[in-house]
């Protein structure tokens, strides 16, 4: 398994992870962030696992849109860790659950981390140009692929945390798109991968 990129985040950026997990299980108990199983691990089963989406990247400047949000996985991580290693790198995090995007200003107001938030649906979004779009969890890779063709850049990476199933799912995307792919190995999960996808084009 990799190395945890946590091991190597200054003092400055762990406390601030510290404050976005505080707030991430406070919340959770109030809407549903993440799932009340994973509460107790939490630095792994999602800091980590967004923390890597940042390392994966290899960018470090222009718009970083994260697609459904949700509690900040990976965005919030993902901007927090870029405060400091890249700081020309622009975040913003798209939720259409306004409970959610209330708790992600939380999150940018009390970590004093500046980020975005869009509280819209993906598909409302006018075209974002991003460097690089992630999302986890969010739909099948099919549908994001078509997110990707909206709002990417067209030297644009997207970014997609898939699980176990993740080969079927870019089988079935393969019908109706021609793409990029190459599969990351996830740090957190042997089974899941980072997919790193160029601009898709419809088959």
């Amino acid at each position: 398994m990799a190395d945890n990129p946590l091991l190597h985040v200054s003092r400055e950026t762990l406390a601030r992870l510290e404050i976005y997990a505080a707030l991430l299980e406070k919340w959770t108990k109030k809407i549903n962030l993440i799932a009340p199983g994973t509460v107790a691990s939490l630095w792994d089963r999602h800091i980590w696992d967004s923390a890597q989406v940042f390392e994966a990247a290899g960018v470090d400047t222009g718009l970083w849109a994260d697609l459904g949000s949700g509690g900040g996985l990976p965005g919030a991580v993902v901007a927090i860790m870029a405060a400091e290693r890249a700081p020309k790198l622009e975040v913003v995090c798209v939720e259409s659950d306004r409970r959610k995007a209330v708790f992600l200003d939380a999150v940018s107001r009390e970590t004093g981390v500046p980020f975005q938030v869009l509280a819209q649906r993906v598909e409302h979004v006018p075209p974002l140009g991003a460097a690089v779009l992630s999302a986890r969890a969010l739909a099948p890779l099919d549908v994001l692929l078509s997110h990707a063709e909206r709002h990417l850049a067209p030297d644009g990476v997207a970014l997609f945390q898939k699980g176990a199933r993740h080969e079927k799912e870019k089988r079935e995307a393969e019908k109706n798109w021609r793409f990029t792919c190459r599969a990351v190995t996830s740090c957190t999960d042997p089974d899941a991968v980072i997919y790193k996808v160029g601009v898709p084009r419809r088959a």
